[in-house]
């Protein structure tokens, strides 16, 4: 399946979903699947979603805004070619790398302080992202409850159209 808009193309491969995709029109599209069992029919819907959120990346885009926190240590949080370094969480000096994939862009907010975003074309592609960030900066070894520092997700979604 590809879908082509404004802000890109992005493909994506449904082989492995024994399913009928048509195009009825301009703006519909028919999933078929006939003779199915109760995964089999979950499948359609999730098909469904995925290109919905195909269509809404290359019209919008999808953006991720991610907010420091911490107690004691300011986090450091740079971009370095295609990976993003983290420095100084807990006060550590290990430098924790996360890799960005293509199409993903990151952005250090100017009003808003300590607040990165991520935005790009393909959802998997952006959360996924988001997702290996805040998982650098898990906390291991120590009360969950009482060291909450790290990087987390405050808002998601679509970017707002003007």
């Amino acid at each position: 399946m590809t879908v082509k808009g404004p802000r890109g193309e992005l493909n994506r491969s449904f082989t492995h979903m024994n399913m009928d995709l048509r195009k009825k029109g301009e703006k519909h599209i028919q999933v078929d699947v006939w003779f199915a069992k109760r995964k089999e029919l979950a499948c359609v819907r999730t098909v469904c979603s995925h290109i919905d959120n195909m269509i809404v990346g290359v019209t919008q885009g999808f953006c991720y805004k991610m907010r420091f926190v911490y107690s004691h240590f300011p986090i450091n949080v740079t971009p370095n070619g295609n990976t993003v370094e983290i420095r100084n969480f807990l006060g550590e000096k290990r430098v924790r790398k996360v890799g960005l994939p293509e199409g993903v862009t990151y952005v250090r907010t100017a009003d808003v302080k300590d607040q990165i975003e991520l935005s790009g074309n393909d959802i998997t592609a952006v959360s996924i992202t988001a997702a290996k960030i805040q998982q650098a900066t898990n906390i291991r070894k120590k009360d969950l409850r009482k060291f909450l520092d790290g990087i987390y997700v405050s808002e998601k979604g679509p970017i707002p159209m003007e």
